[in-house]
């Protein structure tokens, strides 16, 4: 099988919001839509604290609870472990959002440009009519995912099937990959460093794993 999953050494993230810009040019949000935040925090205990640059976004959970509470059934699981939304059937009531834990669903019933009333050409051409009036989010860039493993390309590996925001990392902390696959590059970080993911407790199974004191910087 296949499990798709993102690691994000905190180690490495300098909180430049890169991924954060390209996921914002890959998948046309609009104003105050971020598929791929990074938070600013802070952590310890005065005077031992650090600065930690945390990025944040749609989990793909084992367990998504946005999926259970769906009444229209418009979100799914996929076998490779990527939650979607079928645009076609979602009625946008919005339990899906109240029901996410991590705050990475949104809903938006107008168009909304960056720079005002105008669209730049390239929203112009990645307007997508069917996420007015709809839960919208991350994807893990599935176009690009499926596409590329159609012409034989190897997701996280190759830049052309891997997620936008993970291919214009500066410093390497975003990495995808197959986690059913022990030789991946994901698997391979989990295996030699520590991590957690973010509300683990709640049971739902979070596939963004966060790697924390990391041998190689």
């Amino acid at each position: 099988m296949t499990k798709w999953a993102m690691t994000a050494d905190l180690g490495r993230c300098v909180g430049c919001q890169t991924c954060t810009t390209a996921c914002r040019h890959a998948n046309n949000t609009p104003p105050g839509v971020q598929y791929r935040k990074v938070l600013d925090m802070e952590v310890g205990t005065f005077p031992d604290v650090r600065r930690v640059f945390v990025p944040v976004g749609c989990m793909h959970c084992d367990e998504p609870p946005c999926r259970d509470v769906c009444p229209t059934t418009a979100t799914t699981k996929r076998a490779d472990g990527m939650v979607m939304i079928d645009y076609d059937i979602c009625i946008g009531c919005g339990y899906c959002i109240v029901a996410c834990p991590y705050q990475a669903r949104y809903k938006v019933s107008k168009s909304k440009w960056a720079f005002g009333e105008t669209a730049t050409d390239n929203e112009t051409q990645r307007f997508d009519e069917r996420l007015l009036g709809v839960a919208q989010k991350c994807t893990f860039c599935v176009d690009r995912i499926d596409a590329g493993l159609a012409k034989g390309l190897t997701p996280g590996l190759d830049p052309e099937a891997t997620p936008a925001c993970v291919n214009s990392c500066l410093s390497k902390a975003l990495m995808f990959g197959d986690l059913d696959d022990p030789e991946s590059n994901v698997s391979q970080l989990l295996k030699a460093n520590k991590s957690f993911r973010m509300h683990e407790e709640l049971g739902t199974g979070p596939n963004i794993h966060y790697l924390w004191e990391t041998e190689d910087k």
